[in-house]
This record gives C-alpha cells, sequence and structure tokens, in this order.
C-alpha cells in the first residue's frame, strides 16, 4: 500500500500516540486527542489541500478532521472503518464481553515473547496470511506497544461514534471493505457508506482485515484508489499519456531501484518490467534510463526513497 500510493502522490503517514515511534508515555488516549494530533501532523507537513486516507479506527478520526477542516480535505479514502465502536453496535451486554476479553487477552500476553496471545488478534486481521506473514504480524505487535497502551486502545476504539457526524462530510468519498472483515464487520462498512452523503462503496471478496499483496481484492483496492484520486504525479503534461502501472514503475526508477527489484515489489516477470520500461522511454520521448530517471525527478518522482533514506 505504501508502495502503490507514494508511487502517484506525496504520502504522508504517522504513527498515532501510544504506539510505533510516537510517544508510548501519554495520559490522554482519546478520540479528540487523535483529531488534534492529526491536525498538528497536516500543519507541520505544511498541507492545504489533500486527499486523506483512514483505516479501520482511522477512518472516524479522518472523518471528524474532514468535518472540521472542509476546506483542507479534497478527497476522503475509507477502508475497514466504522462510524461506530463495538460498545454502540447492536447487543450491548455482549458487545461489552467481547471487549473486556480483547482487553484481558491484550492485558496478559500482549508483551510476551511467546505469541500465543497475540495470535489471537492475528488470526482476526490476516487470517489468510502465510506463516510467515503471521509471525510478522505477532512480532509487529509486540515491538509496536505495550501491553498497558494495547488494553487501552481496545477500550477507547470501542467508545468512538461519528454517526452524528458523518452526514456532514461534503468532500468526495470512497468507503472499502473487506466482505469477511472479522475486526469490523461488513455491514458496519455498509452502514458508514450509507450515513456519508454520495459516498461511492466497494466490497472486497477478502478475509483480512488489512489487505495482503497476493490476493485479488488488493489488485481491485488499489485499481479503485488510484481511479478515484486525482493523479499527483503530472507536474508535466507529458506524464498524462502513461497509464498507473507505467507512473508506478517510473516511481521505482527514479528511486534507483533495478529491473529485478521492480519485478518483485509489484509481483511481475522482469520480463514484463522491461516491457513497461520500453513503453515509457517511448512515451516520454527518451533514449534511456539515465533520461528517463533525471525527467521524473525533476517532475517529483523519487520522493518516497528520500523520506525513509
Amino acid at each position: 500500500m505504501l508502495h502503490a500510493l507514494s508511487s502517484t502522490h506525496r504520502l504522508v503517514r504517522y504513527d498515532e500516540r501510544g504506539c510505533g515511534l510516537s510517544d508510548w508515555d501519554v495520559v490522554d488516549l482519546s478520540f479528540d486527542a487523535w483529531i488534534d494530533d492529526l491536525e498538528t501532523v497536516v500543519d507541520a507537513a505544511g498541507l492545504e489541500r489533500f486527499p486523506l486516507l483512514g483505516i479501520s479506527q482511522g477512518a472516524p478520526i479522518a472523518i471528524a478532521y474532514a468535518v472540521r477542516h472542509p476546506d483542507r480535505v479534497s478527497h476522503l479514502v475509507l477502508h475497514g472503518g466504522y462510524a461506530r465502536g463495538r460498545h454502540l453496535r447492536g447487543n450491548s451486554a455482549r458487545a461489552k464481553e467481547e471487549v473486556d476479553s480483547a482487553m484481558k487477552l491484550a492485558k496478559l500476553g500482549w508483551g510476551r515473547e511467546n505469541p500465543a496471545f497475540r495470535q489471537f488478534f492475528t488470526s482476526l486481521f490476516i487470517p489468510d496470511g502465510t506463516a510467515e506473514q503471521q509471525r510478522w504480524f505477532n512480532e509487529l505487535q509486540r515491538v509496536s506497544t505495550s501491553a498497558t497502551n494495547a488494553e487501552r486502545f481496545i477500550a477507547a476504539f470501542a467508545d468512538i461514534d461519528v454517526t452524528d457526524i458523518a452526514p456532514r462530510v461534503r468532500c468526495p468519498t470512497l468507503v472499502l471493505h473487506p466482505v469477511h472483515d472479522a475486526v469490523v464487520p461488513f455491514d458496519e462498512g455498509r452502514l458508514l457508506a450509507s450515513l456519508i452523503p454520495g459516498a461511492r462503496f466497494v466490497s472486497l471478496d477478502s478475509k483480512n482485515h488489512l489487505l495482503l499483496a497476493h490476493e485479488p481484492a488488493w489488485r481491485r483496492w488499489s485499481d479503485e484508489v488510484s481511479a478515484f484520486l486525482p493523479d499527483a504525479a503530472t507536474a508535466s503534461p507529458r506524464f498524462s499519456v502513461l497509464t498507473a502501472r507505467e507512473r508506478e514503475v517510473l516511481e521505482f526508477l527514479a528511486q534507483g531501484r533495478d529491473n529485478l527489484q521492480i519485478a518483485a515489489l509489484l509481483g511481475r516477470s522482469e520480463k514484463t518490467v522491461r516491457n513497461h520500461i520500453t513503453s515509457i522511454f517511448t512515451k516520454l520521448d527518451v533514449e534511456n534510463r539515465s533520461q528517463a530517471i533525471v525527467l521524473a525527478r525533476e517532475s517529483g518522482f523519487g520522493r518516497a526513497s528520500e523520506r525513509t533514506s
């Protein structure tokens, strides 16, 4: 997802408070604090008007920001999201029991070397993941936050409610949701889309809350989002003749990657990559790789590599 989005747009992402490289020792772990953090990141990045992506609990945060700042959000993309947390869905007694059980599992086993407790969450998030992907996700959970914070996150997520403000979203909105999502029920995604005026809803044939690169649903997601978002990597009119895949290849060229690396990142053969590059050379009227890279970098391609170097 990071590669796909950054190939045609400037991508700004951050770790929410309490996890990753952001501060873990925070008193306020709440919905309002998360909105304030998003405002801070946007201001610090100097963004004026931009598309906003919200995944899972990031969806209601993105909605709240879009309502608060309608002049800044041009497009809204929401994946696996919801308008109401588990405490507010249907059977409140059962929902409370489910939340309490998840909090207990996090408290007891999140930070342990043995991943048995975290496997419960992994099986919900990526049930169709390979053994390697599931081991990676188990470890990512352990190193990305503390058991205490994981417990607090689960509690806070359950009380989120943007059902009253979602109808006030005014920008074009794309809502995508896996049909067999075990983290956020499919019906909650459909409800979310119904609350936002004019929102387009796309169902994804997947069991994974977080899509994996090898599944067909990922290609559907990528195609839908690419078609929905305005193209930001066309500073020069000559780039408008490139297909979405060719722009993706050009981004990797501008990052200095060779054909074998590009093929691995795209899940395609080297021959296919060579064909794309030949087409790029023809459409951009350049004679070789070096000329294409210079032209691409002058027009903003390759910045994803600079941000991570």
